[in-house]
């Protein structure tokens, strides 16, 4: 994969589309899944590319002018990289500040914390 680079609002939302279909799935498939109103099917070809070009898709041609596209990366590997350039660029590469600011500023439920807590004695 090319250098990291975070994706828009509507890039995501054609990831989220392909992370949940199984083997891919072409332009058709993807527009399929948005809910109303449903986006041109030039508009998910253009971000289709775009995404392509990030390094984050990969496509085969089935037949004719019928292509799949796929992610070359789980939903869990881009969630990692999200969150690694947030830790970076926001608290100087620090986990522990980062979770300590969800900790103050996110008003977490005492049942949040506790599952936090858990989470790191088992680590």
């Amino acid at each position: 994969m090319k250098k990291f680079q975070t994706l828009t609002k509507a890039e995501i939302q054609v990831m989220n589309i392909l992370w949940d279909l199984d083997s891919g799935g072409c332009i058709h498939d993807i527009i399929e899944r948005y809910d109303e109103p449903k986006p041109a099917y030039s508009t998910v070809a253009t971000f289709l590319k775009i995404l392509y070009n990030k390094g984050i898709v990969d496509y085969r041609k089935l037949k004719g002018k019928t292509f799949t596209y796929f992610p070359k990366i789980t939903r869990a590997e881009y969630t990692r990289m999200v969150m690694k350039d947030v830790q970076d660029s926001f608290f100087g590469g620090s986990g522990s500040s980062m979770i300590k600011f969800f900790v103050d500023k996110e008003q977490l439920s005492r049942e949040e914390i506790d599952e936090l807590i858990e989470l790191i004695n088992n680590k």
